[in-house]
């Protein structure tokens, strides 16, 4: 399991689902017992250390994480749909959580 230091949510308040992230993120690192970051628009961090597409460009929001040895890896930033085709946050952390107990970053 990654020694995770602290979560970063890098979002948009503008961004329809902000505040169901903000509420997964928070969730998520009370139940690691890490602190959570919030980023507001920060595209530049973003860009150097989350998920960009092919022009580089970094979509919000996005969920990464901090591990012990300083490094900052993307952890989520794309919510699955459930089987009616809505985000599904509750599989979302149930992700993070393995991705993070099986450091596959």
């Amino acid at each position: 399991m990654a020694n995770v230091k602290k979560l970063i949510l890098v979002t948009a308040e503008h961004h329809p689902y902000h505040k169901q992230w903000v509420d997964m993120s928070k969730e998520l690192a009370e139940s690691l017992g890490v602190e959570l970051e919030i980023k507001i628009e920060d595209y530049v961090f973003a860009i150097e250390h989350g998920v960009t597409d092919e022009f580089g460009m970094a979509g919000l929001p996005q969920l990464l994480v901090e591990l012990a040895d300083g490094s900052i890896k993307p952890l989520l930033h794309e919510i699955p749909l459930d089987s009616n085709f809505q985000l599904d946050f509750q599989a979302a952390k149930t992700l993070a959580i393995e991705k993070i107990k099986k450091d596959q970053f």
